[in-house]
């Protein structure tokens, strides 16, 4: 499937090293102010070559509206959105066109279609993501302006390295979405040396939610949860995902973890704002977590389309850790998840409107 969402939802398409990328947003509501300089903000934040610690595929990502758009405004028609590719250099990928690269998504799409495209992992890539990034762009618009919802992330590990303070505000002047702006120097030495010895490193990312009103979500098949966790999980090289306090509760009583209520607040928030699948009116938060880059100038064992064992070594333009950019992508994928939940809401129980009590989000 290549679709995402069930009333706001989103179609991607194209490869890597093809022509261009592109998405269809259908169930968008009328009215949404968009222009093409929307979209340059969030895609720059999620871009390569922007910095040394990425990629150096230069892409100007410049999005070209097709459809659904007229005098600055969505009518509620499918919204067709177009990037091209212009810095593609598939000669890169001439020596492994028959081989299958370890931990590469190679083998298993050859054993699915019987063929794949091996320009810069075709589908596969993630520059596919480009266009999750901007259908969010128009899902964030409306989150805010009809509930004031804020979605916003950062990265939170990358390899052993974790944030020694938190601070939202240093966290858009870095590049790697870092919360802690003392750190920075240091990641900055530690990233030049990942790349120097030809290795590569996972990563940590949050992502929440601030302003998501109570009653949001499902009670079985369609929990707010699952659905994010699903989400977060379909984007590459994902191998992990936790809902608030996550793999942490194991370790938990049960009277730490329930989150108490008062009627000031939640005194906690273990759960990530989700209970029963569906928003309490916290914030919601999750962890995604990056497996290290498996595309690597160190060489490996490897077979190619003969069975034949060969050395494998990847040669091309590579991130040494895929999370440094991918902060952007899990805001992408949770803010298309609550735009869809809203809609879905509002369809079955729009006129129950809000009942009581109301219980705020914090004490």
């Amino acid at each position: 499937m290549n679709s995402f969402g069930q009333l706001f939802r989103v179609t991607t398409f194209g490869e890597s090293h093809g022509p261009a990328i592109g998405c269809v947003i259908d169930g968008c509501p009328p009215g949404v102010e968009l222009a093409e300089q929307d979209f340059v903000h969030d895609l720059a934040r999620r871009a390569t070559g922007r910095t040394r610690h990425t990629s150096q595929r230069h892409e100007s990502d410049a999005v070209e509206i097709l459809s659904g758009v007229y005098q600055g405004h969505t009518t509620g028609t499918p919204i067709a959105l177009l990037v091209r590719n212009t810095d593609a250099r598939s000669k890169d990928y001439d020596r492994i066109s028959e081989q299958f690269r370890p931990g590469h998504a190679d083998y298993t799409y050859w054993q699915k279609y019987g063929t794949r495209d091996p320009r810069g992992g075709g589908r596969s890539s993630a520059r596919e993501t480009t266009m999750r990034v901007a259908a969010a762009v128009i899902a964030k618009k409306w989150l805010a302006d009809k509930f004031g919802i804020r979605v916003r992330g950062h990265l939170a590990q990358i390899g052993d390295v974790v944030p020694a303070s938190f601070d939202w505000n240093a966290v858009e002047g870095n590049p790697f979405f870092w919360p802690d702006a003392a750190q920075v120097a240091a990641l900055e030495d530690f990233m030049d040396a990942l790349r120097k010895s030809g290795d590569s490193v996972g990563a940590r990312i949050t992502v929440a939610a601030d302003g998501v009103p109570a009653g949001w979500g499902e009670p079985v098949y369609g929990k707010l949860d699952a659905e994010l966790a699903a989400a977060m999980m379909s984007i590459n090289a994902v191998k992990g995902v936790e809902i608030g306090d996550g793999f942490a509760a194991v370790a938990q009583k049960g009277s730490e973890h329930r989150d108490e209520m008062s009627r000031a607040g939640f005194l906690s928030n273990h759960a990530g704002g989700i209970l029963g699948g569906i928003s309490s009116g916290q914030a919601i938060v999750c962890s995604v977590a990056f497996k290290p880059t498996s595309s690597l100038r160190l060489p490996a064992r490897g077979v190619d389309v003969d069975g034949n064992e060969v050395e494998i070594v990847t040669t091309g333009r590579h991130d040494p850790c895929v999370g440094v950019r991918a902060t952007p992508i899990c805001e992408a994928m949770l803010a298309l998840v609550l735009m869809d939940q809203a809609l879905r809401h509002r369809a079955q129980c729009g006129d129950v409107g809000e009942v009581s009590p109301r219980i705020p989000p914090s004490a």
